[in-house]
This record gives C-alpha cells, structure tokens and sequence, in this order.
C-alpha cells in the first residue's frame, strides 16, 4: 500500500500491553497509524523513513526515575511534531524537557475521577465535562511532581494533581491516566481531539483505502500471476476479492483441507466460493498429511509452526502447476503482526505465531502479497462492503489458520477431531438457532485434555471434558465473552452430553482478553 500518501501518525512503543488500543482509537477517528518500539525510533526514522504528521507516546512498566529507563531521541521534542504523552508517556516528556517525575506517592489503579482546572482543557476536551466531571482509567505508581516549562495542568485526579498537562503552543499534551481503554468513558473523543490538533483531517477510509491498493497491486504484479491461500475466512476473502478486482484473470486460489476444519467446512468454502466468484479455485485434500505431522505433538507453538511449514510446502507445489505465478498473496492482518512479533529489545512479548506472518522461505520461489497488512478486522470487513461482497462472507466469525489443531489442547488425533467437530457444529446450531450469531464476534468448543467421571443411565462414564468459548470484539485485540442465559447455556450442554459421544461434561469459558487469549493455544 502506498501508506505514503495518507496522513500518519506514529505510536511509540514503550512496552504497554495496551498500546494497539491506541491504534484502534485512531482508527475509528480515520486517522492512520502504526505502533513502533521506542528502541527503533531514531531521528532520521522520524524525519526521513515514517515521517509522521503527529506522535504518541504509549504507556509501559517502566520508571523514569530508573536511570536505564527507556528514553527518546531529544531532537524529536524540537520537529515541530505534535505529540501526546500517555501515562509513562507523560512521565518522560516532562522528565526529558526538564520536569520532575517521583516515585513513593499514593499509586493510583483503576477508576478515577478527572476535573478540570482551567480553560486550556477546551483544546484536548472539547466536548468532555459538559455533565460534570469525567471517569477516567488510571495506573500508575510515579507521578509528575514538577512541570516542564510552557505546561499548564488542565486536569486533576485525587492522586494526580498533574493528570492532564498542555502545552498549547508547542502542541505538546500529556495524560496520566490511559485515554483508549473503555474504562475511560470519553477516552475515544480524546484521542481524536488530539487528531483534529494535530491537523488529521480523516483522509483513512477504507473506500481511499481500496482505490490506492488497487493501484498498488497494479504497479508492483504487472502481468504476473497470483497465487492467494483461501481459507473461506473474511481476510482470505477480501484479499481475494480486492487481488480480483484489481487484476482479473490473474488470480488463482487455493483451499487446502488440512483435516482440521469443522464439519463439512471444506465443501461448504468450495460452494460458497465457487457460487459468487469467477476465479479458479484448486481444492486440496492434504488431512493425512497434516495429521501424520502432528502425530504425538503437544506443545502449540511446535503445532502452529508444523502447520505453517506444511501449508508452505504445499504452496510451492501448487505454483509449480499454474503457468506464470511468480506471487503468494495471503490474508494477514495487522493484528496477526503485532502478535507475531515482539520488537527487538523492547519489553512487549510475543504472544503466538501465525503461519501467515514472517515472510516466505527463499526457496518458494514466490514473492509476498499482504494487501492488508495495514488493517485491522472490522476494516477489512468494511473493505469487503466497499468490495461488494455479500454479507454471508463478511458475518463470517474468524477461523484459526491452524484450524481444530489449537482447540485440541495436547496431542491432536482423529478421534478427538471427530468429538469437536460435533460438539463445535451443535454449539453453532444452537447460537444460530437463537438468533445470536451475528451478535458475536467469534464462538466455539475446545475440547480439553482431562476426562471426568460421569453418571449416564446409572452407569459410569469416564469421558471428556469440552469448554464452550464466545467472545464479543471489534478487532480481536481485546475480547470479552458473551453472556449466554442460563437457559441457553443448560440447553446447549445437554444437547452436546446427549448428541456427542465421549464428552461428559461442558464448561463455559468467561476469560476475557487480556488476561486470556480468544483461543485457548
């Protein structure tokens, strides 16, 4: 994508495991960004390879007032470059602009109330403390105790005397307490104030979006042929979709059955594709090769990387017979890369791979095609609308790459499978039955490697144990899970019990995320 041509900002990462809320933030207010590890933002970064239109500093674990704390580039504070500091953001621009951050005050975690001090605040608040004070989220143990100077403080907490600080003429803000978490009730208004300050004037949609990548692809295939890894999910759809309308009659895509799709998912993808496309479509079946794979393998990073490595493997002898493909397009995300890796020397950590994120071995012999690299879930989906897709794409919940492999904790094997496919295709039966669907992001069945004692016709039963997971979420950044009644959730587990032989027992997973991760591996 031609990045290049929309306004940017750049998200500086000290380490918050919230900073892609920012981004998401930022998002919504159609302002494009991209979150950077603070150790590989140089000057020359910023003046010459970014070039950012604003910047945000992100909260992290550390301390200003440790003498190896993460630090910035002075000469960034002198660009001319708007930039608003959050939490150990706001520590470190009054602590490098001359300020004063201490340690061994009232820490502050959780809600807070935020009162304004003085008029400046109509600059970042506008349209905030209308009905009185604001709730705000706050956790910190340091505070600001001396301001920089040209700051003026605009807010205040019980235990933050500092909370909200400006410097009007320099465009330089500073938060104490984190504008993007929900907790924060005008957070998202914040975050977009600073936005209209810093001169955003909202040029990231997603139908600017589709014209410059159209183009983009374009330019960099030519007359080449594509390749594009189907998996019947949104992204591989849209990707699809955005390589065809760009390209006709240079794609060619390809569905593999790895055996680890749910029930009648491989024939289902085919019909579904083949009724609205005009693209050729090379279906797969490569499950015992897969499960052969996997046979005996517990831990999940080992299960993800074999299938990754596989599904490769496969790709290349899949080119081999289309006349011309020198291009592998696949569907990863921005989420995917920022779960993927974790920056060099930077505090985040690396949360799982995905088999679709880090480039290509060389001896592929393909070159990488991510079109929406730049874009979170809700996005690409808005692109599917921008696309023409129909909805029965686009409502889609997500589909691990992995598949049923990271819903089989432990050791996966073809009886196992069997037991989760039924479970997982009565719990969907049963969301779809009462109208729930599209009411949630994503929902599923893990089945778990224990067993548990169980009475059936007065018999005893030693079987499995499966946990129902349903999550609501924009992105799939952060999650919560759904709140089932009782009623269905008894009916769902006596449907499962009944219907599905060898399970027991049915747990629902109430974790959201974070702590959790959506899927259990």
């Amino acid at each position: 994508m031609e990045i290049d041509k929309f306004q940017k900002l750049l998200i500086i990462d000290f380490g918050s495991q919230v900073s892609q809320l920012i981004a998401r933030r930022l998002r919504e207010a159609q302002i494009y960004c991209e979150i950077h590890p603070y150790d590989v933002v140089t000057e020359d970064f910023i003046r010459y390879e970014f070039r950012p239109q604003a910047i945000i500093l992100s909260g992290g674990p550390g301390s200003v007032t440790d003498p190896n704390c993460p630090l910035l580039p002075p000469a960034i504070y002198g660009m001319g470059i708007p930039i608003l500091g959050i939490c150990y953001g706001q520590q470190l621009m009054m602590q490098q602009l001359g300020g004063r951050v201490e340690q061994g005050h009232h820490r502050e975690f959780g809600r807070a109330i935020l009162r304004p001090t003085n008029g400046i605040e109509k600059h970042l608040f506008e349209g905030l403390f209308e009905k009185g004070d604001e709730t705000v989220w706050m956790s910190h143990g340091d505070r600001v105790t001396k301001l920089a100077d040209g700051f003026e403080v605009v807010a205040q907490s019980s235990n933050a005397p500092m909370a909200a600080v400006a410097n009007p003429q320099k465009k330089f803000y500073g938060l104490q307490f984190h504008p993007e978490v929900h907790h924060t009730v005008n957070g998202a208004k914040i975050i977009a104030n600073f936005g209209r300050l810093a001169g955003f004037d909202g040029d990231w949609t997603m139908g600017s979006f589709r014209d410059r990548a159209i183009t983009k692809l374009r330019q960099e295939i030519g007359d080449a042929h594509v390749i594009c890894g189907l998996s019947g999910g949104v992204d591989s759809v849209v990707t699809a979709a955005l390589i065809h309308r760009a390209l006709p009659g240079q794609l060619t895509c390809v569905f593999v059955d790895h055996g680890l799709l749910r029930e009648n998912e491989a024939s289902d993808v085919a019909v579904m594709y083949q009724k609205h496309f005009n693209i050729p479509l090379l279906v797969v079946d490569a499950s015992q090769r897969f499960l052969h794979a996997l046979h005996g393998v517990n831990e999940p990073e080992t299960k993800r990387k074999i299938i990754g490595q596989h599904f490769i493997d496969i790709f290349k002898e899949e080119a081999a017979k289309v006349v011309g493909a020198t291009h592998l397009a696949q569907g990863t995300l921005y989420p995917d890369v920022i779960e993927s890796l974790s920056p060099s020397g930077a505090p985040s950590a690396t949360i799982k791979s995905h088999h679709n994120v880090g480039g290509l071995p060389e001896q592929l012999g393909l070159q990488l095609v991510e079109p929406l690299r730049e874009l979170f879930k809700d996005e690409v989906r808005n692109l599917g609308r921008k696309l023409g897709l129909p909805s029965q794409f686009l409502k889609r919940h997500p589909f691990p790459g992995p598949g049923l492999a990271i819903r089989c904790p432990g050791a996966v094997t073809d009886e196992k499978l069997k037991i989760l496919r039924k479970a997982d295709t009565i719990f969907i039966d049963q969301i779809r039955q009462h109208g729930l669907y599209d009411d949630i992001w994503q929902a599923f069945v893990t089945l778990l490697p224990v067993q548990s004692v169980g009475v059936m016709g007065d018999a005893r039963t030693y079987e499995s144990v499966c946990a129902l997971r349903a999550v609501t979420s924009v992105d799939g950044m952060t999650a919560d899970f759904f709140e089932f009644s009782h009623e269905f959730l008894s009916e769902t587990a006596s449907r499962i019990i009944n219907e599905v032989r060898g399970i027991n027992r049915v747990l629902y997973d109430i974790t959201s995320k974070p702590p959790g991760t959506i899927e259990w591996e």
